[in-house]
């Protein structure tokens, strides 16, 4: 399609002649050509002047029929590399003028959209700023001050940040770039010399692209992005730049990185930089501290400006101005700094694809998204109509009645009243959408408090989160509402002290309180987890960063099973591991920070009775599987690094105890086995090759510092393997042939009992999958082989003997050690299945096999079956509320209420006396069993 036949708009000429006039230079006659011609040479002296030096290229280039879909800055710039440095400036500045010319016709007659204007304004700029640095760079070399380098331009590479980075050129745009060298690219005798060079051949670079000539200019270069301006030169170093970053980089230098693009010169040098800034940019954590320093630059700008009060279209600032084009901006990227860190799919440079991602993610209401890009884009439209009449590089709508109305018509308005206040109207609403989100929420007055209430506030003071001024001036905006919800909770005072707790134990408190006051709902959750389980903020305290995982969109969503888990888990590993600064001991991290946060998920929906025990369990067994099924493979990697792969066949984890049966806690600890098959194998192949016992007892070592050495993300599991053939005395890791003739021939029956839950949970090796197979199926064999075996019951009745006296019953509400409680009733299940050889592996389960084998009656099986329901739910729920012995004075009405909740009871006193009925029922159960077995 032609030119004239996509043109879908028309400037209107506020001086006739002059559109006149330059139409007639062009000796254009196609009727819409005409008037596009007309009405902007008629509305912009500039264009009339471009026309006037170019009209016979842009008559032949309109009668191109490919025209409007071509590389213009290519074809207008075509041969440039091979031009001398005295050249090419002429050449990029008739590059210029005819690039300008078709990009306002393009624009002002609708024939390319926003995106394909600014981006063809950065084409040329990212073009004129390569060609200009490698010419000079070049010179530098052949006048020999540039020492030898394999290096592409001489190490050098251009940042665009700004709109250039994001593609985003308005028309008269200002270019900001930011210079480096790599460093690593000279010999250290030679590193003076290379500087020297290089910055020379950066000033020459910026002179020819932005020196006024009798040519013009290309652009106006703005160098002082870079780090510390006043004192660096024009290019520094990227080892530099990157300790710069590290020790003194800001919030508004995070925010230009938002857009940074490596757009000249050693491209790869530049991506390799930014690659290396991802964690200066992008926090890990949810960063809602950096609002309130993008508001106060925000209001900095404005003060300095002068741009309060009413909004008055004659005058008003399209890009700084109330409503204008940087609110815009300001709103898009701070929460794409505030969730970037955590989400890599909201990293992205582009205005308008920002706002497309926040609201695909949930950051933005997507209506709200919506409106705002039709603002931008109808902003930048006039903006680049404000710089098209005379190439002026500002965004001020002229405050004449006149000028006023040359915009307009070159908007293709005829009405000025009509499009002034359809104007206002846009910049009111682009003010009310932003404002919301900037200004700080009024938290309302500080509620009245006891004298005892008031001693605790004021000790606050002292504790370490708020120990700076930042933190005690965030605290102080949501502090009347935090003290107002836990004065209201139902149990007020220990809410109240609950909450004092956590915040002794908080280390810093800036991010959290930030946190708060962009996400009020945050405080009813903290509100409610103080005033109800004291293990659950304790937990918070040590790891404030789970509250990001409310925030994420997802945690509230369906539970995503174990198989989901391991995919998200991988991929937040692969992420960590791929990554500039990616390492083991990172992605243990990682690995840490990933489980307080979904561990935190279930104990939330436990206490707010989204899900009950039962669901609980399974959900902290699914965290684990998750975790070993994927942190194996990545011990074994490091390992494989000094060692080699896995001899053999390879190994597999057997979760053993509860962690077999998928029914953990919030304080479980992990039961596991490692089984490895060497398959003949001599040894593993490596640097530091090892024989198959060693290696595997030794690789079992790693995975057990993995999960549970303490490190500064925390620990994940406490790792018991004393369910390992012989105990403390047999070695860490068995080989799958050990472990059968084991099993069938010295093992005790408490051996054969644990093995009824083991199960699989995660391999390594090239053949682990068969391997876990002939596992299972060597499980299932041992259970039949064993399970007739007369002596079970009898070891079992002197076990629980044994059981009985090393450990009583810790405190009247003891849910899990003794006789007719959790442990009693497991072991008799686990007898069932033994007896019964039936691969069930949890407690429920078993305890039907045993009915099926006629073990149990219909009646003792389920009476058992209902007395594990409520111990578990008494025993998963204190465990939520506390570590420690379940206290009843210790974790408070709240607690109590919570407990209640739980196991469907009215009182404490009915809870007791429930307790005390279910055990007793339940030990009369195994008791007969027992005696019916032994006689």
């Amino acid at each position: 399609m032609s030119f004239a036949t996509q043109i879908t708009r028309q400037p209107i000429p506020m001086d006739p002649s002059r559109g006149q006039s330059a139409l007639a230079l062009t000796g254009i006659t196609d009727p819409a050509l005409a008037d596009l011609i007309r009405g902007a040479a008629g509305s912009s002296p500039y264009i009339a002047g471009l026309i006037g030096h170019e009209a016979e290229w842009l008559a032949d280039t309109l009668a191109d029929p490919t025209s409007p879909d071509a590389d213009m800055v290519a074809r207008v710039t075509q041969g440039f590399g091979d031009l001398s440095a005295d050249a090419l400036g002429p050449a990029l500045r008739l590059a210029k003028r005819r690039v300008a010319l078709w990009t306002a016709l393009a624009d002002l007659g609708g024939v390319w959209t926003l995106e394909r204007v600014t981006g063809a304004l950065t084409d040329l700029a990212d073009r004129a700023t390569d060609l200009a640095l490698r010419v000079h760079v070049a010179h530098e070399a052949a006048r020999g001050k540039l020492p030898d380098t394999d290096a592409d331009a001489g190490g050098i590479t251009a940042l665009a940040m700004g709109k250039m980075g994001a593609g985003e050129l308005n028309y008269s745009s200002d270019i900001d770039l930011i210079v480096y060298y790599d460093d690593t690219a000279y010999a250290p005798a030679d590193q003076y010399e290379a500087r020297a060079a290089l910055i020379r051949a950066t000033r020459k670079a910026a002179a020819t692209i932005s020196d006024n000539t009798a040519q013009g200019y290309v652009f106006r270069t703005d160098l002082r992005l870079r780090p510390d301006a006043a004192v660096t030169p024009v290019c520094i170093s990227v080892s530099a730049a990157l300790a710069y970053y590290e020790a003194e980089g800001r919030t508004w230098e995070r925010g230009a990185y938002i857009k940074a693009r490596a757009c000249a010169g050693n491209i790869a040098v530049g991506e390799r930089f930014l690659h290396e800034m991802r964690p200066f940019v992008w926090r890990r954590h949810l960063d809602f501290a950096t609002i309130q320093d993008t508001d106060d630059m925000r209001r900095r700008i404005r003060d300095h400006k002068g741009l309060h009060g009413r909004i008055e279209v004659p005058g008003h600032n399209m890009k700084l101005g109330q409503g204008g084009i940087r609110e815009i901006e300001f709103f898009t990227q701070t929460r794409q700094l505030i969730a970037g860190g955590r989400d890599p799919d909201l990293r992205v440079r582009g205005t308008v694809e920002g706002l497309a991602r926040l609201a695909e993610k949930g950051w933005v209401p997507p209506d709200v998204a919506a409106e705002l890009t039709r603002h931008y884009r109808e902003h930048r439209d006039i903006e680049h109509r404000i710089q098209m009449v005379n190439d002026a590089q500002t965004h001020q709508i002229p405050p004449q009645p006149e000028g006023v109305a040359t915009i307009a018509h070159l908007m293709g308005e005829a009405d000025v009243q009509v499009w002034s206040a359809r104007l206002a109207e846009r910049l009111a609403r682009v003010e009310a959408l932003t404002a919301d989100f900037f200004t700080p929420t009024d938290h309302g007055q500080r509620p009245k408090l006891s004298s005892e209430a008031e001693g605790m506030v004021e000790r606050w003071r002292a504790y370490p989160a708020l120990r700076s001024e930042r933190a005690r001036q965030v605290f102080a905006r949501i502090e009347p509402e935090l003290l107002t919800r836990l004065t209201a909770a139902a149990h007020s005072h220990e809410a109240l002290s609950s909450f004092d707790a956590f915040l002794a134990g908080l280390p810093a408190g800036v991010q959290l309180f930030s946190l708060f006051e962009a996400n009020p709902q945050l405080i009813d959750l903290i509100v409610d987890i103080c005033g109800t389980s004291p293990g659950l903020s304790a937990h918070l305290a040590r790891h404030p960063d789970v509250l990001d995982a409310v925030l994420g969109g997802s945690f509230f969503s369906e539970w995503p099973g174990a198989a989901g888990l391991r995919d998200d888990l991988e991929r937040v590993l692969r992420q960590v591991l791929s990554g500039p600064d990616g390492s083991y001991e990172r992605a243990l991290d990682a690995a840490r920070r990933w489980t307080h946060e979904w561990e935190f998920r279930t104990g939330v929906h436990h206490l707010r009775a989204l899900i009950g025990a039962e669901e609980a369990g399974g959900q902290y067994a699914d965290i684990a599987d998750a975790v070993v099924a994927t942190l194996f493979p990545v011990v074994t990697d490091e390992f494989a690094r000094r060692h080699g792969p896995p001899p053999g066949r390879g190994a597999v984890v057997l979760g053993m105890g509860s962690l077999g049966a998928r029914q953990l806690n919030a304080a479980s600890d992990l039961d596991l086995i490692v089984i490895y098959d060497a398959d003949g194998s001599e040894g593993s192949d490596g640097p530091k090759p090892l024989a198959p016992r060693a290696y595997y007892a030794r690789l079992t070592q790693a995975m057990i510092t993995a999960i549970s050495a303490p490190t500064s993300a925390g620990r994940l599991y406490e790792v018991d393997m004393r369910l390992r053939p012989s105990g403390r005395q047999g070695p860490v890791a068995t080989s799958v042939q050990s472990f059968r003739d084991y099993q069938l021939t010295e093992a005790w029956t408490w051996e054969h009992l644990a093995l009824t839950r083991a199960r699989v949970i995660g391999q390594c090796g090239t053949d682990a999958q068969a391997l876990a197979q002939q596992v299972e199926t060597l499980r299932v064999e041992i259970l039949t082989t064993r399970g007739s075996a007369p002596q079970v019951m009898r070891d079992l009745a002197e076990m629980r003997a044994r059981i009985f006296a090393a450990k009583a019953a810790d405190g009247r509400w003891e849910a899990k050690i003794g006789r007719g409680r959790l442990q009693d009733i497991e072991l008799l299940a686990q007898s069932c299945a033994l007896r019964a050889a039936s691969p069930a592996r949890a407690a429920l389960a078993q305890l039907r096999a045993g009915l099926r084998a006629g073990l149990l009656s219909r009646e003792d099986a389920d009476a058992l079956a209902s007395a594990r329901r409520f111990l578990w739910s008494l025993q998963c729920a204190g465990r939520l509320l506390t570590e420690r012995p379940l206290d009843m004075d210790h974790i408070g009405r709240g607690g109590q209420a919570f407990l209640l909740r739980e196991t469907d009871t009215p009182t404490l006193e009915a809870l007791q006396q429930r307790l005390e009925q279910v055990v007793a029922e339940a030990g009369r159960i195994i008791d007969a069993s027992l005696a019916v077995s032994d006689a």
